[in-house]
């Protein structure tokens, strides 16, 4: 901390107020609140429903800004509710910190010292996993939660359990949000993300005392819980943001220079490409409709191939190119299983009786995808081969 910057002016010049959401950690809530008076009084202080010394312990800090709830409704919604309330006072950015004693209220500087560089980023605290004190529960959930994020948005993050965070406030209430519980922490940096919101870390202390924190975590529940929230944001992700994200940048760039920077001079090397062009087509033409997107992304990703050029041919199943698609893939099956039924092409239009061959569609299309992934990859190769020997 540079001891020679005014923190408790500079929060309010910035319009920065610290949210405590508390529940049953009346061991440690004074310690916390009085760390965090030591930089600033604008504190919101949300007691989501303590049965415990809680009611009394904040008696003492009745200058602070406080919302109590009856009984518990879980710390999604005490945040939200804390959001409400800062946005309500004209605060434009919110710290929250946890009331169990594992964060550090030293280290709001480092949110501050951040903010003050960059004031349109949401930034977590990241934690040392790796410390000895640190249960390999929570060690485990972090490296799980890392993943669904990185899945979800392609950010790749080192904590994303940590409440330890700041918050533009602004940006956040034009999203729309549903979780409750603890889950929400994740469904906040992932639609935030979504809507243009960068999320980065910033590196923090954190100290587990087993002896006086107290966990309101519950393994299976909570589990389960996060467990459906990323399931959701997966598909969501795959099905909508993604191709959401990459006709946006092809509108801005337009589809000329779209393709020379994504595809013609990208630097992956010529196999790569082809092959990334190879899955595109055959996962386009494959019978994976209404799958196509998320698997050609997962495989991009498994395979480590360029997922923006094996999403652009994917949709060679546009469709003008439909039609022509399924007319070829029953012709291909028919003349496999050795079937000689008339099948219609007028017009562009196909007569959908096809669905009663069934199995020649199938059989045809798997072919066909595999015949025009080779043509396609082979051809695709050729040309960013020569491409380069001619780009020296």
């Amino acid at each position: 901390m540079n001891l020679n910057i005014d923190y408790p002016s500079l929060i309010t010049d910035l319009n920065v107020c610290i949210i405590i959401p508390t529940y049953n950690n009346d061991k440690t809530l004074n310690r916390v609140i009085d760390g965090v008076l030591i930089y600033t009084n604008q504190i919101i202080i949300v007691d989501d429903g303590s049965t415990d010394q809680t009611a009394n312990i904040l008696k003492a800090y009745s200058n602070l800004n406080q919302i109590q709830f009856s009984e518990n409704r879980g710390k999604g919604t005490a945040l939200r509710e804390g959001f409400k309330r800062a946005l309500s006072l004209g605060y434009e950015y919110a710290i929250t910190i946890d009331s169990d004693g594992q964060h550090y209220p030293d280290d709001i500087p480092v949110f501050i010292n951040k903010l003050k560089k960059d004031k349109h980023v949401l930034f977590i605290g990241s934690r040392n996993m790796t410390h000895d004190s640190i249960p390999k529960g929570s060690s485990f959930g972090n490296k799980f939660s890392n993943f669904w994020f990185w899945a979800e948005t392609g950010i790749k993050l080192t904590d994303t359990h940590s409440g330890f965070r700041l918050y533009p406030l602004i940006p956040l209430s034009k999203i729309n949000f549903y979780t409750t519980k603890f889950e929400f922490e994740i469904e906040i940096i992932v639609k935030a993300a979504w809507r243009g919101v960068t999320v980065k870390n910033v590196p923090i202390k954190v100290l587990y005392d087993e002896e006086e924190r107290v966990s309101h975590f519950r393994p299976i529940k909570d589990f389960t819980r996060i467990s459906i929230l990323n399931t959701w944001l997966v598909l969501v992700a795959f099905l909508y943001i993604k191709p959401r994200d990459f006709l946006l940048k092809i509108k801005r760039k337009g589809i000329k220079r779209f393709l020379k920077e994504n595809i013609l001079y990208n630097s992956d090397s010529p196999t790569k490409k082809a092959l990334s062009i190879a899955l595109g087509v055959f996962i386009g033409i494959a019978p994976f409709w209404g799958f196509q997107t998320i698997l050609v992304l997962t495989l991009a990703v498994l395979l480590k191939l360029n997922k923006v050029i094996s999403f652009t041919f994917s949709n060679i199943s546009i469709p003008p190119m439909i039609p022509l698609i399924i007319y070829g893939s029953l012709k291909i099956g028919s003349w496999i299983l050795n079937k000689n039924e008339e099948i219609v092409y007028e017009n562009a239009s196909i007569d959908f009786n096809f669905l009663l061959s069934l199995e020649e569609y199938i059989i045809g299309s798997f072919v066909l995808a595999f015949v025009s992934s080779i043509i396609f990859g082979i051809s695709g190769f050729i040309i960013f081969k020569l491409m380069r020997k001619k780009g020296g």
